[in-house]
């Protein structure tokens, strides 16, 4: 499931985590993490994302298998001595501690001395444009100003990998987005290697280099978000990953890149068989919103097409999303720029609608 990126700097190799003996929370994991890698774990709760950081952070052991750092096995060292940066969604950080002294606390703990431990909490403070607070208290800080204590505490001993928990996820929208941007582009700059665990997916896309979907204690794919999102590997990645549309049939015959599928109400379409092998297979097929035209002007000639009736049309400023009823479903949307060309639909209307067959995937079902 997992290609191994650069150097394998951390490694994931046949890992197992169970609790009670009997159920596997983790269910042989492996994956390899590039050196400067930014890779999140993506997942509904429950999925195993988090104890997978947590075995590589060293609070939970693993129950089967190894995990590598710098090609060296970390089971059995203590998590202070893995030398790990950990920033998690409660900040912990020390109330009855300054910034500065929050800061100081993993340095002093590593016997560095006071010139030392100051000229790198300034280096770190200011990273995280905080210079000008190290002698305020947690008290006295912003959700987003304590959420910049935790990073800089979490850099401020120069780690070679970064582990975040849901950092962001007490932080309102806009400050997020802010605080998103600026941990990608630190972590890139130090050229420092980080895990960040999140069940927000858009978080995922627009920060990582490559994400690890999870569900039932496996990846379910590995990928660069684009094309996670443009060629989902299964029905559950397609339907975690952003919107998207599906439709129920069987596989009628497959030609190379093309199935055949009749669905349930009887129309036949093609679609790009992904996880589907032979004739009589039942099949999810998923389309995005966004790759469905209503415009004659704009179909391809390649384009296949369906009737459709118009149920709810709503304007939303950049782009229509508009919801049919499509094959027999009331739930079919399509996502369209909004453009002078672009017509506004009426409810009742009925139109047809197409799409190229290379963007239809005939998932599992």
């Amino acid at each position: 499931m997992s290609e191994a990126s650069g150097d394998g700097f951390v490694v994931f190799d046949k890992v197992q985590k169970s609790y009670d003996g009997e159920t596997l929370v983790v269910k042989d994991l492996n994956l390899n993490i590039g050196r400067g890698e930014f890779l999140t774990m993506l997942g509904p709760s429950g999925s195993g994302k988090t104890t997978c950081l947590m075995m590589l952070a060293g609070f939970e052991t693993a129950t089967h298998g190894d995990i590598l750092l710098g090609g060296k096995p970390i089971n059995n060292i203590p998590p202070h001595k893995r030398g790990i940066g950990m920033v998690f969604q409660n900040y912990a950080l020390f109330p009855h501690m300054t910034v500065a002294e929050n800061l100081s606390f993993p340095l002093e703990v590593r016997n560095m001395d006071k010139s030392e431990r100051e000229a790198k909490i300034k280096r770190a403070l200011d990273m995280v444009q905080m210079g000008a607070f190290g002698g305020r208290r947690p008290a006295q800080l912003s959700g987003g100003q304590m959420q910049r204590v935790a990073l800089a505490r979490a850099l401020v001993f120069e780690p070679e990998l970064v582990l975040m928990d849901e950092p962001l996820g007490a932080l309102d929208k806009q400050l997020r987005e802010h605080m998103q941007f600026e941990i990608t582009n630190l972590a890139h700059q130090l050229g420092i290697t980080t895990v960040y665990v999140t069940h927000d997916q858009t978080e995922a896309l627009t920060m990582s280099d490559r994400v690890a979907v999870f569900d039932d204690g496996r990846i379910q794919q590995l990928a660069p978000p684009d094309q996670l999102y443009e060629e989902p590997e299964n029905s559950f990645v397609a339907q975690f990953i952003g919107e998207n549309n599906t439709m129920e049939g069987t596989v009628q015959e497959i030609n190379g890149d093309v199935a055949l599928i009749k669905l349930d109400d009887g129309e036949l379409i093609d679609a790009k068989p992904v996880n589907v092998s032979k004739p009589g297979e039942r099949t999810q097929v998923s389309i995005r919103p966004e790759r469905v035209e209503y415009n004659k002007e704009r179909l391809s000639p390649d384009a296949h097409t369906l009737k459709a009736e118009v149920l709810e049309f709503i304007y939303m400023g950049d782009i229509f999303r508009t919801r049919l009823k499509v094959a027999g479903k009331e739930d079919f949307v399509i996502k369209t720029r909004n453009a002078p060309d672009q017509r506004r639909l009426k409810p009742g209307e009925q139109i047809e609608i197409g799409w190229l067959p290379q963007d239809c995937r005939a998932l599992d079902a």
